[in-house]
């Protein structure tokens, strides 16, 4: 029988989980940008990033999914903290954070996140390879837009994140992206609709 305090704390980790949709990716006020996206944003395209490229790499693209939609999760706890603060303040490891997050959880559910959180850390599959993957890529194309909206200071983020990009895939889209105006797929579209006499 499930005790009355899974439920509770099980729903308790989901209203902490809202809580990157508050929490601002810190490391951009760096690079002159206002108003910048949210962890919760990160997190999403990170996540479509890592299904293409486990898609791409033949590997889970489910598996890989939930390391994404997961890697960030601790930062309700610790916040978004950039490489040059690393240098200064020493955080938490993420399967602490984890662990205490999901302690009053459903243990089901403690199970899953757990796993899914040491496996992202301890980069020792496809999957974690491309979730890590998927969270430089983000954050690379992310600056490619930033800097096709004039902020200049972006490139040393360009340049750290195509660096540390392991993948076949990751690095080939990066190069793609890197070549490409982030409006072209709406310019396409409207190509198809001209084209079809939409």
């Amino acid at each position: 029988m499930t005790s009355d305090l899974q439920p509770a704390g099980t729903a308790a980790l989901i209203f902490e989980t809202g809580t990157l949709r508050d929490i601002h990716r810190t490391g951009w006020g760096y690079d002159g940008i206002k108003d910048a996206e949210t962890v919760a944003e990160h997190s999403h395209r990170t996540t479509v990033i890592g299904i293409i490229l486990a898609a791409m790499e033949g590997a889970d693209p489910a598996r890989t999914a939930l390391l994404c939609a997961l890697h960030d999760l601790h930062e309700t706890r610790i916040g978004d903290l950039t490489p040059l603060t690393r240098r200064y303040v020493t955080a938490a490891d993420p399967r602490t954070v984890t662990a205490d997050q999901v302690a009053a959880a459903h243990p089901a559910v403690r199970e899953v996140l757990t796993e899914a959180v040491n496996e992202h850390e301890d980069r020792l599959t496809p999957e974690a390879d491309c979730a890590h993957d998927a969270d430089k890529l983000d954050c690379l194309i992310r600056a490619v837009e930033y800097r096709a909206q004039g902020h200049a200071a972006v490139q040393g983020k360009i340049d750290r994140c195509r660096a540390a990009l392991k993948t076949r895939a990751a690095r080939a889209l990066a190069d793609a992206a890197l070549g490409a105006d982030p409006a072209d797929w709406q310019r396409n579209f409207e190509r198809v609709l001209a084209a079809h006499g939409g």
